[in-house]
């Protein structure tokens, strides 16, 4: 078959009248990696299907969410049968009720969950909770690490930012910058420094527990638990950015998997289905704090949008009935790792594979990727040669080298095995 997309180039061309870029979020547009975006037609399991009906494998999956595959028919009947009572009310339903509840007993930590739009909103209304509930305005973030385009997250911000080689970001203002502060991923010292220097200044700490957005990045030993032990000693609001890592690595997430209570989390992908959702929750204490109990100001019309909660409710039901699936999931992921490593230690390419889970990340370097500064060290050239490779040998990989891969449980070995024949072919 041949990849070429003559429909993806004259829709690309065509957008770039339309829209900025020619996309509607910026990595898709390829400027990392070059060449022309795939415009996507139809998906099905573990494949994307592009306009002129070419077959890839997928190892986006819409950034995270389709973690049991595209098109899956319990969540699409779902929505179907919902949307024939209306797409929208703007009032409560007990469906939201019932998708709290469940999150509630998936997850260890949440008394009270907000719902909203968006894994961005949701982390902005942690934020915010956070410096009302402390009454302080600083917070903490972590280089590379990326929690939506909100103002205070801007500043390295990483994945897309970094693709594009974006360093300051025009719009936010001198004052939102100096309140956020940051600090290397896995520097725990970096951390106690910014604290003696900001003694009762800081709001919040907020992280990727599992890093998505330079690369598929893991804790070190004792760093997640000595910023808890540090937000505990100092009165900070400890806050996981689980947009990416909730419901995909365990039922409980990165906090269940680490072993770690985070005072906030925030949720999306997953808890969609596909959709648009995100949600923030936690300690009854602080969530207290969110109007109408309290007078931290959330609010969204579509916030609980019934046809986004019957999707993310039928989506995580699957996943809490099924608990196989992440033990299935682990196993095909660690599959194609070591397939990986086989094929492209036999080439005498010097390369790093970062997983945790269902998430991984491909870097060519000889050296450990640990943080930012280890990610942006590593040969993006060649990473932009070998994504094209795959691309053309019908596998789909995020295109840039800052991004995490995501499997779906839709993957045969069959498909795995597919993928590691590709790169098996890649020549330097």
């Amino acid at each position: 078959m041949s990849y070429t997309s003559n429909r993806s180039q004259q829709l690309f061309l065509r957008a770039q009248q339309s829209i900025p870029g020619g996309v509607n979020s910026p990595v898709r547009a390829f400027k990392s990696v070059g060449g022309t975006p795939v415009f996507i037609k139809k998906a099905k399991g573990a494949y994307l299907y592009d306009e002129d009906e070419n077959r890839y494998i997928d190892y986006i999956n819409s950034w995270g969410p389709m973690i049991l595959g595209h098109a899956y028919e319990p969540v699409v009947k779902a929505i179907q049968e919902k949307a024939i009572h209306s797409t929208s009310f703007g009032a409560p339903t007990e469906l939201e009720v019932e998708m709290a509840e469940l999150i509630k007993s998936m997850v260890p930590n949440v008394d009270l969950i907000r719902m909203v739009s968006s894994g961005t909103e949701a982390c902005m209304s942690a934020v915010r909770l956070a410096r009302g509930y402390t009454g302080r305005n600083k917070i903490i973030k972590f280089e590379g690490c990326y929690h939506g385009h909100a103002d205070c997250f801007l500043v390295k911000g990483g994945s897309g930012m970094a693709t594009l080689n974006i360093q300051t970001v025009p719009g936010v203002t001198g004052g939102v910058a100096n309140d956020t502060l940051t600090a290397p991923y896995n520097n725990l010292s970096a951390v106690e420094k910014l604290i003696e220097e900001n003694k009762e200044e800081i709001a919040a700490i907020i992280i990727e527990p599992i890093v998505g957005n330079m690369g598929c990045i893991l804790p070190q030993p004792g760093f997640l638990e000595g910023l808890r032990k540090l937000c505990d000693d100092e009165g900070i609001i400890y806050i996981f950015d689980e947009v990416m890592t909730g419901f995909r690595l365990a039922q409980g997430g990165a906090q269940e998997k680490l072993n770690i209570n985070a005072d906030l989390v925030t949720y999306g992908k997953v808890i969609g289905g596909g959709l648009p959702v995100g949600a923030f929750g936690g300690k009854k204490e602080i969530m207290q704090y969110i109007a109408p109990l309290g007078n931290v100001y959330q609010a969204g019309t579509l916030s609980g949008n019934p046809i986004a909660m019957v999707a993310g409710f039928t989506m995580l039901t699957e996943l809490k009935n099924n608990s196989s699936t992440y033990k299935e999931l682990d196993e095909k992921s660690s599959f194609l790792e070591k397939g990986l490593h086989e094929v492209l230690n036999n080439k005498k390419i010097p390369h790093t594979i970062n997983r945790f889970g269902s998430m991984m990340s491909l870097h060519f370097c000889q050296h450990d990727v640990i943080d930012f500064d280890t990610a942006a060290k590593a040969d993006i050239p060649l990473f932009n040669k070998f994504f094209h490779h795959m691309l053309e040998n019908g596998i789909y990989l995020p295109p840039s080298g800052y991004e995490s891969w995501f499997l779906s449980n839709a993957l045969s070995y069959e498909d795995l095995e597919s993928t590691i024949e590709a790169a098996d072919k890649f020549s330097v």
